[in-house]
């Protein structure tokens, strides 16, 4: 394999230092003491394993997982569980920097059969045992895991403690004791904070044009809260590729279509013409909801988004020079740590539920779910006036100050 001289930056480390810049800024603003700056600079602890799996071919091969654990001064972790050929330590450090707790394994799960996927979860799970539990750190489904993953990690602490211990996770299915509406969580509530960027900006749903980058659970669960609010979404995208229809895509068709083929996914649905995902973050909208992977609006392409409004579904989408330029240009980025963040906060109540063994009907969940959301947007918009600063800034500023506190508040040890 032969390397150029100017290997670009992996998305992994970008995002690391994305994080760190964005802490960087908010202590300023918070003229926050130089030690604990340091101290939030930092994860408290990142466990490494490697994980053996024996493939039915009688062939052993070993994967290398983390578990970064940023910060635990508020309470315990919590974060998905990613599987995917590309996952790095850096990238790992990067997401629980952004307070969303998440741990990875560096394997292509799509390369191996559902029995191997079943033995490689179990066998990362023993690994990562010691520092994982109900009152320590819980694992959630990120990329390429779901409620099996989950009910997989929940048999084998159960197996290995010889304790059923449900709330070890969450986005279990919900005959395990999973909650309901956390499928649908992550994307209800970006679209929660997308209608309250709109009411910020004085636009009306009807009037706004949006596309939504993946169609993935966050990306269709989205567009089908957007459009169910009057929104026309006119571009969609997953990885058969980019569709658009100017009249407007209906949302539930496509969703349906999606269920009907998942492997071609939204290829062939009719009404809809074939484009390519740089036409789509391009697009002339008034909303951009990237809600793929992380890295997708760079410094390379910055200068084709026309949306004035752009809604981080996924984790870092935006590096940090391209978030700059955007925002020097008056557009308005509802940050991912604001605005995907339904799906940890359904978690939280189902780490509740599955504590007190007593769950809530699906109208309850949605009804307390819409009033945090809001109730953090509200938070976020207000803190850009009193610093001045965008809606990213004073999310991270909430953030910091809020976990800058309670470690205050509780000293260090010893």
């Amino acid at each position: 394999m032969t390397l150029s001289t100017a290997a670009p930056i992996h998305p992994g480390n970008e995002l690391r230092d994305s994080a760190l810049r964005q802490l960087d800024s908010a202590a300023r603003a918070l003229g926050l003491d130089p030690g604990m700056h340091k101290f939030l600079s930092t994860p408290e602890r990142t466990l490494i394993v490697s994980v053996p799996v024996m493939l039915e071919e009688g062939q052993l091969e070993v994967y290398t997982g983390y578990r970064v654990q940023h910060s635990t001064g508020r309470g315990p972790g919590k974060g998905g569980i990613r599987f995917h050929p590309g996952v790095t330590l850096e990238e790992v450090e990067g997401l629980a920097m952004l307070m969303t707790w998440k741990c990875a394994v560096a394997v292509d799960p799509h390369k191996l059969t559902r029995r191997q996927v079943e033995r490689l979860t179990k066998r990362y799970t023993a690994a990562i045992l010691p520092i994982i539990g109900p009152e320590r750190d819980i694992p959630a489904p990120d990329v390429n895991t779901d409620e099996s993953t989950m009910a997989w990690i929940v048999d084998t602490v159960t197996m290995m403690t010889g304790q059923h211990s449900p709330e070890v996770v969450t986005g279990k299915p919900i005959e395990l004791g999973g909650s309901r509406g956390r499928t649908e969580a992550t994307g209800r509530g970006v679209a929660f904070v997308t209608l309250e960027a709109l009411k910020r900006a004085g636009r009306g749903p009807d009037s706004t044009r949006v596309a939504v980058q993946g169609f993935g659970n966050v990306g269709s669960v989205t567009a089908k809260g957007l459009a169910e609010a009057g929104c026309k979404i006119v571009a969609v995208s997953d990885v058969s590729g980019g569709y658009a229809a100017p009249q407007g895509i209906d949302i539930p068709a496509a969703i349906e279509h999606v269920r009907r083929h998942p492997r071609r996914l939204l290829e062939g649905l009719p009404g809809l013409s074939k484009i390519s995902n740089a036409e789509l973050l391009a697009m002339d909208v008034d909303v951009l909801v990237p809600a793929a992977l992380e890295g997708q609006i760079t410094a390379a392409n910055v200068h084709e988004v026309r949306a004035k409004i752009i809604v981080e579904g996924a984790n870092g989408p935006i590096t940090a020079d391209a978030d700059r330029k955007l925002a020097d240009r008056g557009v308005t980025i509802m940050p991912d740590i604001l605005a995907n963040a339904g799906g940890v906060v359904v978690s939280y109540f189902e780490w509740v539920q599955s504590r007190a063994q007593f769950y809530w009907e699906l109208d309850e969940v949605e009804r307390r779910l819409e009033i945090y959301m809001r109730r953090a947007s509200d938070l976020v918009l207000a803190k850009t006036k009193v610093y001045d600063c965008t809606p990213r800034e004073a999310a991270f500023i909430v953030a910091v100050e809020r976990v800058a506190s309670a470690i205050e508040k509780r000293g260090i040890f010893p």
